[in-house]
């Protein structure tokens, strides 16, 4: 008969426990058991061991912020095979530890070239408790998977498997306060665990020696930071607000021990309540602003949280009397995520400038992105795995970071920057920004380009939107800015162009006067076609309710804008384009007034409608019936409710989803006949939705030949595309009875005057088909 490793279980006549934790954690709990006078800690891979008394383990149980679980070790067993894993198991004495009456469940974890599946190994672990426990009591136990009084963890690792009693029960992470959370801004929390690992690495401990320690957390998330630290700052233990343990059921468990370590951290919560702490928050994802303050609520702690904006964070945590740390969660960002990095790392270069002299930042990070903001290396850097994903808990000493320079806007404040070249692009958005407003006003326009790559070294667009008069926004009109970056070319140092973006970010919304979180990023590669988006800023914007009963309904993240006397619908987060070209309202006024002067039908064509915004001011202008064609159903859906917003319903307006393609093919053996055409068309697609590739300069001949087939004898079709080295075959489309007239200059609006090719534009008309000689 096999015997247990009596060296594993104990030492010196202790017995021995392991604190299991997430990977890279593993050095930062053993300080943390060392800081609680916890004996023999030994970090290991995946978790810490350590001795004492079952006092001890139960103060780790209660007081540890990193520990996943405290297993009590019973020994190592063989796991050469399933019998010699069963017989190991089955010698240990579980009759003193499983009482009378008492369920068990094993939780397995690790597999051998013998044991190649946790599942059989925990029946196999199952089958050895519960027969030596009927032998010995003639009565087999209950087997409760979820809930039961005895949980047994086996781990296998080469040839053997510890084994041991889970004293925690539920993982440790679960605090008690995460079930009250709604989860109504679609933000997923960050792990306590993870949350209490991001303090540790910046030092927090050492700020709550202070009365009234100050913490910085941007994008505090649902205020898991928030409720961690304010719990450290006020000696409340972690484990408090728990119901239930793993030990109360183990046949070894110590009543009075407990219930003595429960009184002293009671006692210990409730002077704490007196030490206080600030806790300043930056956070624009959702509207998680009360469910941060509903976290701490739960957690039983009653300290507001400060939510600011960025540049506001250092003199909001100056105003504390105590020592402060700032910390950052970026893990939720996508590594690849080169917009919401942007928008993310601006809002740090803000908030950690001007900090209080000492202070340190812990960034939780999935990359090396926040290097270049905080000037260099971080002095400490813990490797973590988030899900699935590699990450790293970055501390940097703001003491040794470079100094930055300063932009000083007249009237709107300063903003630091990281390139000393972008004060001149500063100076020019300013003066940029303040003729077009003027020219704005004048022409009554609300959204319109402000800044259109006037400095080569910065090559961005910067458009403006503003909200819509019929729905302010909070008791004034939204606004938004749409900033879009061509990809530096490769000549050009990645992390220079990217610093420049920052900069961008950072000056813009002071410049314009936009809060930063309603800024929107777009990178977009140059391609031979023209541009085409690379990647879109999914945005920090509030999401918004929908419209009351018997409007139209507002998606979440969408606004609503005035143009040309109608109301549209855009989105700056969820689509590469926000919904609107503004580099077509004169396109779009065209096409109204064209509609107006339409004899006849007065029938209407759009074709690659994308929102339909063509159609309303077709419909503003008197079609009396319109056709909007689009291969993409969640298109036709925001064209629908565009139409309905302003009023124009009913069965003479229909949407259609098709290959356009294929559809214009269709319609020229039918009778249906258009007096107006719009087509706006893509400069290159692959969709699988279509029959073939499109390419507009190798396709259009054909398309036009068919849109123009398409036309009434008078009938007029307005095409337009955006690649810049465009050219129509006019020789080709002529001998097929088609005529094409250059309309390109009179449909450039002023604020797109500095890129007359942002799009070519075309009427088109059917003419005579020439005889042959």
């Amino acid at each position: 008969m096999q015997q247990l490793d009596q060296n594993a279980p104990t030492q010196d006549g202790q017995p021995r426990f392991v604190a299991r934790c997430p990977k890279g954690f593993e050095s930062l709990l053993a300080g943390e058991l060392s800081s609680f006078g916890t004996p023999q800690v030994r970090p290991l891979r995946g978790q810490v061991s350590f001795g004492g008394t079952l006092t001890d383990a139960y103060g780790v149980c209660l007081w540890s912020r990193l520990a996943s679980s405290v297993v009590l070790e019973l020994g190592h067993v063989g796991a050469q095979s399933s019998d010699a894993l069963y017989s190991g198991l089955y010698d240990i004495p579980w009759e003193d530890h499983v009482p009378m009456g008492a369920t068990v469940a094993v939780d397995a974890h690790g597999t051998n070239d013998a044991l190649r599946n946790s599942q059989f190994v925990a029946l196999r672990a199952k089958d050895a408790i519960v027969d030596r426990l009927q032998g010995k009591r003639g009565v087999r136990p209950m087997v409760d998977t979820h809930s039961p009084d005895v949980r047994v963890s086996v781990r296998v690792s080469r040839d053997r498997a510890a084994v041991g009693i889970d004293l925690s029960g539920r993982p440790l992470f679960r605090r008690g306060y995460e079930s009250t959370r709604s989860q109504r801004s679609g933000v997923v929390p960050l792990r306590p665990d993870y949350a209490a690992a991001l303090l540790e690495v910046g030092g927090w401990w050492r700020a709550c020696r202070d009365n009234d320690p100050a913490l910085a957390s941007l994008y505090c998330g649902t205020g898991t930071i928030l409720a961690e630290a304010a719990g450290q700052a006020l000696n409340r233990a972690p484990g408090l607000l728990r119901t239930s343990w793993g030990f109360t059921g183990w046949g070894g468990h110590d009543g009075d021990a407990w219930n003595a370590l429960l009184d002293d951290a009671r006692e210990r919560a409730e002077e704490g309540e007196a030490h206080g702490c600030t806790l300043v928050a930056y956070e624009h994802r959702g509207n998680v602003q009360a469910e941060a303050r509903q976290t701490l609520r739960a957690a039983g702690i009653h300290v507001e949280p400060r939510f600011v904006d960025a540049p506001q964070v250092p003199a909001c945590v100056s105003e504390a009397s105590g020592r402060s740390l700032l910390v950052a969660d970026l893990s939720w960002i996508e590594a690849d995520e080169v917009a919401t990095q942007a928008s993310a790392l601006s809002a740090l270069t803000a908030a950690i400038t001007g900090l209080p002299q000492g202070t340190q930042a812990a960034v939780l990070s999935p990359n090396a992105m926040t290097d270049r903001v905080m000037g260099g290396s971080p002095v400490e850097e813990t490797s973590v795995l988030v899900g699935r994903d590699e990450a790293s808990i970055r501390l940097y000493d703001l003491a040794e970071a470079p100094e930055r320079t300063t932009v000083e806007l007249p009237g709107r404040g300063s903003t630091p920057v990281l390139v000393p070249t972008s004060e001149q692009f500063a100076r020019r958005l300013a003066k940029v920004a303040r003729l077009r407003a003027k020219w704005a006003r004048r022409e009554g326009i609300d959204c319109y380009r402000v800044y259109d790559a006037d400095l080569p070294d910065y090559a961005v667009t910067i458009d403006l939107f503003q909200g819509s008069q019929i729905m302010p926004a909070r008791g004034r009109r939204g606004r938004w800015l749409q900033v879009s970056e061509y990809a530096a070319p490769r000549e050009i140092d990645p992390a220079l162009a990217r610093e420049r973006l920052l900069d961008v970010l950072s000056i813009a919304p002071l410049a314009l006067d936009v809060r930063p979180e309603n800024t929107f990023v777009h990178v977009r590669t140059r391609s031979k076609g023209g541009s085409q988006y690379a990647e879109a800023g999914r945005g920090l914007a509030d999401r918004r309710r929908a419209s009351r009963p018997g409007q139209v309904p507002l998606p979440p993240g969408s606004h609503l804008i005035d143009e040309g006397g109608l109301v549209f619908e855009v989105n700056f987060s969820s689509r590469l384009d926000c919904g609107i070209f503004l580099d077509h309202r004169e396109t779009r006024a065209m096409v109204r007034e064209m509609a107006k002067q339409t004899m006849g039908s007065k029938r209407f064509l759009n074709l690659f409608a994308y929102t339909g915004t063509a159609t309303c001011y077709a419909a503003d202008g008197g079609a009396k019936h319109t056709t909007t064609v689009d291969m993409s159903a969640p298109s036709l859906d925001w064209a629908r409710r565009n139409m309905e917003r302003n009023g124009f319903v009913g069965e003479d307006h229909e949407f259609v989803q098709a290959d356009v393609l294929r559809w214009v093919s269709d319609q020229r053996r039918t009778k249906n006949r258009w007096d107006l055409v719009f087509c706006d068309v893509p400069t290159f697609s692959n969709s699988s939705r279509m029959s073939g590739s499109w390419d507009v300069q190798r396709d259009h001949a054909e398309l036009l030949i068919g849109i123009s087939r398409l036309l009434t004898r008078n009938g007029v079709a307005v095409f337009s595309c955006n690649r810049r080295d465009f050219k129509p075959d006019v020789d080709y489309l002529a001998r097929y009875g088609v005529k094409i007239e250059d309309v390109t200059a009179q449909t450039i609006p002023e604020d797109f005057s500095r890129n007359p090719k942002v799009h070519h534009c075309y009427l088109v008309r059917r003419t005579e088909i020439p005889t042959r000689p």
